[in-house]
């Protein structure tokens, strides 16, 4: 395993050079197309076709980031084996091999359960062994391989692909001018935005004021209380109390109507003027302005996070959340660089 590990690092190279987007230097005023004496820049394309762009360039940019984390990890091994004077296989086998145990017998028949196989488990006991092993041979590597990065300091400048993201008139947790601005689309029916809530406050609290945590509404058509939950946040908000009432919703998942109201009265709303505004869809407008924006950069699911304009998506926890905001931080406070190592072409938040 750790000889065929090392073999691939001349290919990752290669993948990376074929990968690699000419237009990685280009900035929004570069002119990808002529038409008589009319000039199609790159962020005109950018913002007319961005429902088709950003999805296919984030697609880009986890290939892209998973060969790159590849590349890094084999340098990694690389650099720490010429530093004790030994292979890279030698390497592992005494810094992650030790750690690796295997299985008790109690152990391997409980997965074997799990399977809920016809076969017989003396049949299957070799096979759910080496899963086993190799498994744990992977956390143990993968250990291992954090403890390098946090020694040799690796610094990841790569991008997630950008788009802008109108805050006017948003929710905002946090200060206006924070250095790092993290924007949410969100359903207040997904289990993964509900989850997500938590995650968030945790990054607030970990970076204090340099990072705010801005709202976008994103009802899914499949969720039938979606739209309504987030017109009730949105009429607690013109109370004062948007992120009281965004939190309780996450917390408690009680969106049916009656319920909405129910919160309104434990928050000690204004009831009359809250049920009114509820009632008569005076804020679907705005609910709906934000999706419109969502369909405009092509969203299909939530939740969906811009940080300072770079897109995330999918299953996305604390870890990323956290080292994205580090990324954005760290992109401050250095000078800034004539050319940009983020593959697919930027564009500026607004």
């Amino acid at each position: 395993m750790w000889t065929s590990r090392v073999c691939i690092t001349l290919g990752i190279g290669m993948l990376l050079a074929v990968l690699a987007n000419p237009g990685a230097a280009q900035d929004g005023s570069t002119v990808v197309a002529e038409v008589g004496n009319y000039k199609v820049t790159l962020s005109e394309l950018d913002q007319k076709e961005a429902a088709k762009l950003l999805q296919a360039r984030y697609k880009y940019y986890l290939v892209e980031r998973q060969a790159l984390d590849e590349l890094i990890d084999d340098r990694l091994l690389e650099m720490e084996a010429r530093h004790e004077n030994i292979s890279v296989e030698e390497l592992l086998k005494r810094h992650v091999d030790p750690h690796v145990t295997n299985p008790s017998e109690d152990q391997l028949r409980f997965y074997y359960e799990g399977l809920a196989s016809d076969e017989p488990y003396e049949a299957m006991r070799d096979k759910i062994l080496d899963t086993v092993h190799r498994h744990r041979q992977a956390k143990a590597l993968t250990t291992y391989l954090e403890s390098l990065r946090d020694q040799h300091g690796v610094v990841i400048e790569l991008s997630q692909p950008s788009a802008a993201v109108t805050l006017e008139n948003a929710p905002r947790r946090g200060a206006q001018n924070a250095p790092v601005q993290v924007v949410e689309f969100a359903d207040y029916e997904c289990p993964y935005c509900q989850k997500v809530s938590p995650t968030l406050d945790k990054i607030q609290e970990q970076f204090g004021a340099k990072v705010a945590v801005v709202f976008k509404d994103f009802p899914l058509p499949m969720h039938s209380r979606a739209q309504k939950a987030a017109e009730a946040a949105r009429c607690a908000g013109v109370q004062g109390k948007f992120w009281e009432f965004h939190d309780a919703l996450f917390a408690n998942k009680q969106l049916d109507l009656a319920q909405l109201k129910q919160q309104a009265r434990a928050l000690k709303l204004d009831t009359a003027r809250f049920d009114q505004c509820l009632d008569s869809g005076e804020q679907a407008s705005a609910v709906q302005k934000d999706v419109a924006e969502g369909q405009r950069l092509g969203l299909t699911g939530t939740p969906v996070f811009f940080i300072n304009g770079h897109f995330m998506s999918g299953a996305v926890g604390y870890d990323k959340l956290r080292e994205s905001v580090e990324q954005e931080l760290a992109a401050l406070s250095r000078p800034k660089q004539a050319a940009s190592l983020s593959r697919p072409a930027q564009v500026a938040m607004r």
